[in-house]
């Protein structure tokens, strides 16, 4: 009958133990989960270094075309690295996509940079024979807007691997006079 006691009092004792331990480890989880692991948005920053290709098309269907060649850093802020597909951005002006910029899939390593070399393919005439174009022009300034959507795969510990979506928005600022070109980007990591 001691022997059942003492048996069950130990039953006891080790499940609380594990019980504490469970509450304790819920607690480390959910911790690191909203400080650490918590996802923050990378920053991206674009840099256009020079013109590439300009070609003209001819009378009666007059075209425009330039390449733009531009310097990508992507800043992974987070602890986890950051693989996305191939993928194509777009450039706007005032709501009409004026050009492609092709980026391809890489790997952006736990709190780490990656620099990306790449080409903006711009629809020029699109962008002279709108109807704001000359006004902007005269104002001094040229704004743009790039978007991306990157669709990957976040791999935290390595061991957690996770589907996410990158959405980077970058305006940019095309001054006439001073002949420079400024960038702001905001960007967001979604886990799908």
């Amino acid at each position: 009958m001691a022997t059942v006691r003492s048996s069950r009092k130990s039953l006891k004792i080790c499940c609380g133990v594990t019980a504490i331990l469970l509450v304790i480890l819920v607690i480390v989880i959910t911790t690191l989960s909203l400080t650490i692991f918590k996802p923050k948005q990378p920053q991206i920053t674009a840099h256009p270094i020079g013109l590439g290709n300009i070609s003209f098309g001819g009378f009666p269907n007059v075209t425009m075309n330039v390449t733009v060649r531009m310097f990508v850093t992507i800043d992974n802020r987070n602890y986890g690295s950051f693989k996305y597909r191939n993928t194509t951005a777009y450039v706007n002006y005032r709501g009409e996509t004026i050009g492609e910029v092709a980026i391809e899939q890489d790997l952006v390593p736990a709190r780490g940079k990656v620099n990306i070399t790449t080409s903006a393919d711009l629809q020029a005439d699109k962008l002279i024979w709108n109807p704001n174009f000359l006004s902007d022009v005269e104002a001094g300034s040229l704004n743009l807007t790039s978007t991306a959507n990157l669709h990957g795969k976040v791999t935290v510990l390595r061991i957690f691997n996770l589907h996410a979506r990158a959405l980077s928005t970058c305006y940019i600022s095309v001054w006439i006079n001073p002949q420079k070109v400024d960038t702001k980007c905001k960007s967001k990591i979604r886990l799908v």
